[in-house]
């Protein structure tokens, strides 16, 4: 089995729901941003104060590229992951790409408090969620190989409902 990735804007539950599939499927938990941190020794919100999206987004090509030896996994990627070419062609390349699709007034009511999320920081949150979530909503639906809509859904019954695609791709795999 290859990495199963999940792809999102912030707020769609993509860790949330990668744990639970991850229990369910008997299989390593990754959480990009996390593993971001830990390499650079900083969160996030220090990596973009110090190094400027720009900077942020070198490393996380950087460990999207380093998965590539790793053993199956649940991967929950940053919201941005699918901004650089090369991350999109990674993410097809090495497993299954979910996209969890969030509307940004649902996103930013999950997620609450801004406080921690750099690219909402620079003005209206609001505005700059619609934002960049119309910018990405393209790049998010080219590269996935499933798309769920979580709107309005429990983190469980995403869970459930991507669980039963990947099962009806299996069945559907093994029936050709």
């Amino acid at each position: 089995m290859s990495h199963l990735f999940l792809i999102g804007f912030m707020g769609a539950g993509k860790s949330t729901v990668g744990q639970i599939l991850a229990d369910r499927l008997g299989l390593p938990f990754v959480d990009l941003d996390s593993r971001i941190e830990a390499h650079a020794g900083r969160s996030v919100v220090e990596i973009f104060d110090a190094e400027g999206e720009q900077g942020f987004r070198l490393r996380e090509s950087e460990a999207l590229a380093g998965l590539a030896e790793a053993s199956s996994s649940v991967v929950a990627c940053g919201g941005g992951v699918v901004l650089a070419d090369e991350n999109r062609r990674l993410l097809q390349e090495m497993g299954r790409v979910i996209y969890l699709a969030v509307s940004s007034g649902e996103a930013l009511a999950r997620i609450g408090d801004t406080t921690g999320r750099p690219l909402l920081e620079r003005g209206d949150a609001s505005a700059m969620a619609a934002t960049l979530l119309r910018a990405r909503e393209v790049l998010y639906r080219t590269v996935a190989d499933v798309t769920i809509d979580t709107g309005g859904l429990s983190p469980e019954a995403v869970a459930d409902v991507v669980y039963e695609a990947l099962q009806a791709e299996e069945r559907q795999g093994s029936a050709s």
